[in-house]
Order: structure tokens, then C-alpha cells, then sequence
């Protein structure tokens, strides 16, 4: 989820842009701000993502607060807001992720939103990319084995169960979030309860509802498929 704030001193404005972003899957408006000193405060104490930023404002100009924030944090993202084109050389100068001139336009509003997903998406791959050992637990001993030996995770109950060839080790760290570090492209959450590793599947079994189970490589257990993700599943499996 990328996550927003707002700061922009006229208020129909700020109005316009809140619509487009709550009504964007994967952007989260965390603050807004009509005055830049508010939200200068704010953002030397708080992370987010990207900054919305009207250039002509009282007491500081967005200009000059841009400037300021992207010292406090090289990573954020900021979009300058304005009805002037003259300011485009200078916010590019100092890396504005884009630039949008009002009176807003619906369709690059929604261009834009779009762009900050993606690029999202594509830190989150890179982040999980990197990830190829995790550390876990077994009779209070840790141990660090490789992503390539996990078979699947089951959920417990204030845990989770990673399963390898030949042992079962516990963790801490909660499904969903296995599901968030685990790279996308080689394991799938088939279940709320399961997340697999896709190259250790035999066979695909239809089960009842019309869903599967499937059959992991060297296990006896079977790891079932949801009917929310049968579609998901059959898409990246290839499966007509």
C-alpha cells in the first residue's frame, strides 16, 4: 500500500485530490495539510511515501518545503501540484516523481496514481528479491535454512509452521507477512491457512466445490487451494 499526505492551502483543491486518491486501489491518504509548516512538523517525526505538494503557499512555499524534505529522506516521493507550467524545470531538478498542473485532469490524476503502484510493486519485488535465508526455529535451537527448502507454511495459531523435506519449524512471523517477504513469483498463499512453494508441486487433485488439493514433492500431506484463489491459482499455473 503506498501511503500519502496532502498539503495544499486551497481547499477545493485538496478536496479534488483526495477523491481521486480514496478511490485508488493500493494509495492511502494518511494526512493533509492546508498549512506547509504543519506538515513540515509532521513529516520530520513521520514516514510515508509520497508527498502531494502545492507549489504557491503562504509562509513557505511548496518549492522550498520540497526541497527540505527530500534531504530528510531521499526515498520520498514528491508531486508537485500547481497552475503554473514554470515551475517544472526547477521540481525536476530536485527529482519530483511527476508534476500535475490544475485544473486536474481525470485521466492524469489516475495516470499518475497508477505510476506510484507500480513503482511500488516494483521496490517490493526488488525488496523480496534479495531475501534467500530465514532464520527458524526447532526445540528452542535456531536454525537458518534456505527459501529453496521450504515446502509450504501452514498458519497456527500464534505461529507459523515452516515445513521442509524432513522437519517442521516454527516462527513467529505471521503468514500474512511470510506472504509479503517470500518472493511472489516462487511461493503462493493457496489458502489463509497455506502458503506453498510452487516448484515443489507433483499433482493438482480436483477436490470438492470445485477446487484442488495439491500434492507436494516428497510429503504425504496435501495442501488445499480456496475457492477465492482457484482462479488466481489456475492463472498461474496455466490451467484451462
Amino acid at each position: 500500500m503506498v501511503k500519502c499526505v496532502i498539503v495544499e492551502d486551497e481547499f477545493p483543491a485538496r478536496e479534488e485530490l483526495k477523491f481521486f486518491i480514496e478511490n485508488h486501489d493500493g494509495i492511502e491518504l494518511e494526512r493533509e495539510f492546508e498549512n506547509p509548516l504543519d506538515a513540515l512538523k509532521y513529516l520530520q517525526d513521520n514516514k510515508t511515501d509520497v508527498v502531494f505538494l502545492d507549489i504557491n503557499m503562504p509562509e513557505l512555499d511548496g518549492m522550498s518545503l520540497g526541497k527540505i524534505l527530500s534531504k530528510l529522506d531521499e526515498n520520498l516521493k514528491i508531486i508537485f501540484i500547481t497552475a503554473y507550467r514554470d515551475y517544472a524545470p526547477e521540481a525536476f531538478e530536485i527529482k519530483a516523481f511527476d508534476y500535475l498542473l490544475k485544473p486536474y485532469s481525470d485521466k492524469r490524476i489516475n495516470e499518475v496514481l497508477d505510476n506510484l503502484t507500480k513503482f511500488k510493486e516494483h521496490e517490493h519485488i526488488k525488496e523480496v528479491s534479495q531475501i534467500n535465508k530465514i532464520t527458524v526455529t526447532s526445540d528452542e535451537k535456531m536454525f537458518v535454512i534456505s527459501i529453496d527448502d521450504i515446502y509450504y507454511i501452514e498458519a497456527g495459531e500464534k505461529e507459523s509452521i515452516i515445513h521442509t523435506k524432513d522437519h517442521s519449524y516454527s516462527s513467529k512471523i505471521k503468514i500474512s507477512k511470510w506472504e509479503e517477504l517470500l518472493p511472489m513469483w516462487k511461493f503462493y498463499r493457496t489458502h489463509r491457512s497455506y502458503i506453498v512453494n510452487l516448484d515443489k508441486i507433483t499433482e493438482v487433485e480436483p477436490w470438492f466445490n470445485g477446487t484442488y488439493i495439491l500434492k507436494i514433492q516428497d510429503l504425504k500431506f496435501k495442501v488445499p487451494v480456496s475457492r477465492n484463489n482457484i482462479k488466481e491459482f489456475k492463472e498461474m499455473l496455466v490451467i484451462k
